[in-house]
């Protein structure tokens, strides 16, 4: 995988997988093949957008210093995985009788300081659980946090927004991961512009026409949206069209910027032995024909 910025890692610290990368474009943002790619629903990497350059002094000292003393949302995990599941389809499995499904909540959300979860976080050893603080950005994140937020690179989104059709922002997430943190494999039904603040992520993504390699799980499911494949450990004797999946890969440094595209499927972790990582992602409503595409292939 060639990458400029790969003198900052190496290819000891990913995940092994067995599957066949494509590398993701990279241009900047001035470059006509970038909103040529968007156009087409396809991902790129955006080069000198800075999109988030007010937030690349956010480091865990300035986080802690600003972020003030409110109840954060964090994720915990006994192992390195951070799946997501629906709670709302959890509360009517429980109240359903005969659905014929035995779920266990793979994560617990806790509320807890940040000054907690920094010191968690740099005191971790092996064996406890794992942490990810995932944070909606609004006015509880203390003023001097909001003010780096309001002077985010708005023209370059607004710009995106306008060019591609895209509805309304509808939430900005703030991230920060452990080292070695995968959030696995699924799709949203949102525009995504996924902005590295601190640290590398890698982010593998799957075309939706690769649907069926990827086995999702049945809608009414809490883990509906996402593979029931276990990149670690994949079972082929059920899921033997994963074999042939396509895969796109980049590993997204500070300052750059990963377009995902409404439904495609897309994994992501934070490199191994590389510190703890930063994020924010810019979620927008798609007014995409794909949601009509996509229903055929819905599990029922």
């Amino acid at each position: 995988m060639s990458n400029e910025k790969k003198s900052n890692w190496d290819s000891s610290q990913l995940r092994k997988y067995n599957l066949t990368f494509t590398e993701i474009p990279r241009f900047d943002c001035d470059d006509p093949r970038t909103d040529e790619l968007i156009s087409q629903q396809k991902p790129v990497v955006i080069l000198n957008s800075n999109l988030a350059a007010s937030a690349q002094k956010w480091n865990l000292e300035y986080l802690e210093t600003h972020m003030g003393d409110a109840d954060y949302t964090v994720y915990l995990s006994r192992n390195h995985k951070f799946k997501y599941f629906d709670e709302k389809k959890v509360q009517k499995l429980n109240g359903d009788i005969g659905k014929g499904i035995d779920f266990m909540q793979p994560t617990k959300k806790v509320d807890m300081k940040l000054s907690e979860f920094i010191r968690r976080l740099k005191e971790w050893k092996r064996g406890d659980d794992r942490l990810y603080l995932q944070q909606g950005l609004n006015n509880t994140v203390g003023p001097e946090i909001v003010r780096d937020f309001v002077n985010f690179n708005w023209e370059f989104c607004n710009g995106k927004q306008s060019k591609h059709n895209w509805g309304p922002l509808t939430y900005n997430l703030l991230l920060i991961g452990m080292e070695g943190n995968v959030t696995p494999c699924h799709y949203d039904e949102q525009q995504n512009l996924f902005a590295q603040i601190y640290g590398y992520k890698r982010c593998i993504l799957f075309p939706p026409s690769e649907f069926e390699c990827l086995y999702p799980y049945p809608v009414h499911h809490p883990h509906d949206r996402q593979s029931m494949v276990d990149f670690d450990k994949p079972d082929y004797s059920k899921f033997p069209k994963f074999k042939d999946a396509k895969a796109y890969e980049s590993v997204l440094g500070p300052g750059e910027v990963l377009y995902i595209p409404v439904y495609w499927w897309h994994h992501i972790e934070s490199i191994m032995r590389g510190g703890h990582t930063i994020t924010v992602n810019f979620w927008y409503k798609s007014y995409f024909f794909r949601i009509v595409q996509m229903q055929k292939y819905r599990i029922r």
